[in-house]
């Protein structure tokens, strides 16, 4: 068996592992150092390319590849890398676990992602930053009307707002692969978000009372120019995007109103919510 790694910068995520998830529709392992992102896909041999170390382009950015051969028991080894977290509000007197299923399920309010599934399975620090959003909200008693969950990945955010009352959910993404993971996640915890493929860039977006996003910085301007003519969400959760591009998400938002309220910050990733 052939493991086959791609190492590239945090803002070069989304995009290799949108790549690498065409190649590996099934799952794609992903280890976080803080200051780059591993992806590895497995395959046979003649499946998969042994390339040794090298460094390649892609999508005009340098990455490092590597490959070797694995021994028996990596389908579950993989097992290990993927261990459950618990999300705290910013006030600490509320918070929310996210794990895998075959990890011990506590009583307290939980959100279960199978991490065979690409895409995320909640412990990136993007993804923690927006969940403390929304139990921020929560514990304001804000976690009401219509939310919409933009990128939703493998659809932990739409989860986790659905059991903090938000209702009804909608969690849109323009990959079907993370369409298709999201309703299986969904049907795992219980919840029932209305999920669609979804192009940011060229349809509507639903109205909406809360819109979270958890996007690269450049995705996230895209979605305050397509805002422009539409009906204004109250608030937006967003992440994805590193600590010196908050500024510019900002005032992308900034000119349709909107003004920050909070902020987070983990391991160099940065978010907002914003408030019209």
């Amino acid at each position: 068996m052939i493991r086959l790694s791609v190492r590239c910068r945090p803002e070069q995520a989304e995009f290799v592992l949108a790549e690498l998830s065409v190649l590996a529709p099934g799952g794609v392992e992903q280890v976080d150092d803080g200051d780059s992102v591993e992806f590895a896909i497995y395959g046979a041999e003649g499946e998969l390319p042994e390339v040794g170390d090298l460094e390649a382009s892609l999508g005009g950015s340098r990455v490092a590849l590597s490959s070797s051969r694995v021994d028996e028991g990596w389908e579950t080894r993989w097992k290990e890398f993927h261990r459950p977290v618990t999300v705290a509000s910013s006030s600490g007197g509320s918070s929310i676990w996210i794990g895998p299923p075959w990890s011990e399920i506590p009583g307290e309010e939980a959100v279960v992602i199978d991490p065979g599934m690409a895409f995320g399975t909640g412990a990136h620090p993007t993804t923690r930053i927006c969940l403390a959003f929304l139990l921020d909200l929560a514990e304001r008693g804000d976690a009401r009307g219509t939310l919409a969950d933009i990128g939703t990945g493998s659809g932990v955010l739409a989860i986790a707002a659905a059991r903090l009352g938000f209702d009804p959910v909608f969690a849109l993404d323009s990959e079907r692969a993370a369409v298709e993971a999201t309703e299986a996640n969904a049907s795992l915890n219980g919840t029932e978000p209305v999920v669609s493929q979804f192009d940011l860039r060229s349809e509507p977006l639903p109205d909406a009372v809360t819109l979270v996003a958890n996007l690269t910085g450049p995705l996230l301007s895209t979605l305050a120019g397509s805002m422009v003519d539409s009906k204004l969400p109250a608030r937006i959760a967003c992440s994805g995007f590193l600590e010196a591009e908050r500024e510019r998400v900002g005032d992308s938002f900034g000119s349709l109103g909107f003004k920050p309220t909070a902020t987070g910050e983990s391991e160099g990733w940065s978010g907002l919510l914003l408030e019209s």
